[in-house]
């Protein structure tokens, strides 16, 4: 594998999940994408009180994002061998982390609606 491209990337993801578990983040994220800019724009500016309690669920969606991969990976957290791979599990809860946040504020603002402050 000389060259690192985007397909590359792709496949290997998909070799990694499953095609099916795979396509389904990638539409679930671009779902809960689309209706974080929904939200944005509907209310024109972000709420500090959601934003707030997004921020406090980070630790749920970095824990939950290391978790569904170790599980949907068969691997354990014994079989982390050298510095990339904690590197990589670093990066898998900053991802899960900021996408659950993103989540967690997209939830308040469809329940509540837009709020004064």
């Amino acid at each position: 594998m000389k060259d690192l491209s985007f397909a590359t990337l792709i496949a290997v993801w998909e070799e990694m999940f499953g095609r099916g578990v795979f396509w389904a983040l990638v539409a679930i994220a671009a779902l809960i994408t689309g209706l974080y800019l929904h939200v944005l724009f509907r209310d024109r500016a972000l709420s500090l009180r959601k934003f707030l309690w997004a921020q406090l669920s980070m630790p749920v969606g970095a824990a939950g994002a290391v978790w569904f991969v170790l599980a949907i990976t068969a691997s354990r957290l014994s079989d982390m061998g050298g510095p990339i791979d904690w590197l990589v599990l670093a990066g898998i809860a900053l991802v899960g982390a900021v996408g659950f946040a993103i989540l967690v504020y997209v939830v308040q603002s469809l329940v509540r609606g837009p709020q004064d402050e």
